[in-house]
């Protein structure tokens, strides 16, 4: 009971952190799991059952804010989609799981970190093409679904660095199309992973609560203004520490 409180606890900061920016927060979620010794094969879809939530939330908010575009998400998806089905039903061993999480961990870290840098220094240039390259998009988003659909992430998380490097959409709609990319690549993901999964745990529930009530507040924080870059800079540090400790497990 006492780890099922402190795993809710640790999953509704890392839904509010993640929503304030835009994400729903699955390589959060798989990092906070991976220090409480969760079981790999429950991990991945107990992640992306949270992501899908968080990420619904985010869709929502952006939707009604008029940041989403469906000209700037849909290349990414078209193919996002399938190929998260074809990496969900990849099911890796403890251990090879544990290094393959790790390194997407610490390698989202480090990209979320230049990606924030190189953000920040883009605000005295004009903005970016309000739509991203069409083929470009299109292998991003086949190459970043296989990805989240194998490890249990929506994918967001490494889309979003990649779109602030590459300059194909303005700072203000990445978050927008990453929540989108999220929704769709953690439903598709855990449609292919379902054929294989265990029992899950029953606090799944719990969790849900916990993750619904972060992404609600994060949500909420994110529309107020907070200072984006330095909660970047936070999950980037997080991401980094926790990508260590799985692939030191």
């Amino acid at each position: 009971m006492e780890e099922t409180v402190e795993l809710s606890g640790a999953i509704l900061v890392v839904a509010a952190l993640y929503a304030a920016v835009g994400q729903a927060g699955a390589s959060g979620y798989l990092a906070v799991m991976g220090m409480a010794g969760l079981d790999p094969a429950v991990m991945k879809p107990v992640a992306l059952t949270l992501n899908l939530l968080v990420a619904a939330i985010g869709t929502t908010r952006f939707a009604r804010a008029g940041l989403l575009r469906w000209r700037s998400f849909y290349p990414f998806g078209v193919l996002g989609m399938p190929f998260s089905f074809a990496g969900g039903l990849v099911h890796l061993p403890a251990a090879v799981y544990y290094p393959v999480a790790g390194g997407c961990l610490l390698l989202a870290g480090l990209e979320l970190t230049r990606s924030t840098w190189v953000a920040g220094r883009r605000r005295a240039v004009p903005d970016a093409p309000e739509h991203p390259p069409f083929w470009a998009a299109l292998a991003a988003g086949a190459g970043i679904g296989f990805l989240s659909g194998m490890t249990g992430t929506g994918g967001g998380i490494f889309l979003a660095p990649l779109i602030l490097l590459m300059g194909w959409v303005e700072t203000r709609r990445t978050a927008a199309v990453s929540a989108a990319f999220n929704l769709l690549n953690s439903a598709s993901a855990l449609l292919g992973t379902w054929a294989t999964v265990p029992a899950l745990p029953p606090a799944l529930p719990v969790w849900l609560m916990a993750a619904g009530a972060g992404g609600l507040f994060g949500a909420w924080l994110g529309s107020r203004h907070l200072p984006v870059a330095a909660l970047r800079y936070l999950l980037s540090a997080i991401l980094v520490a926790s990508g260590v400790k799985m692939l030191m497990a």
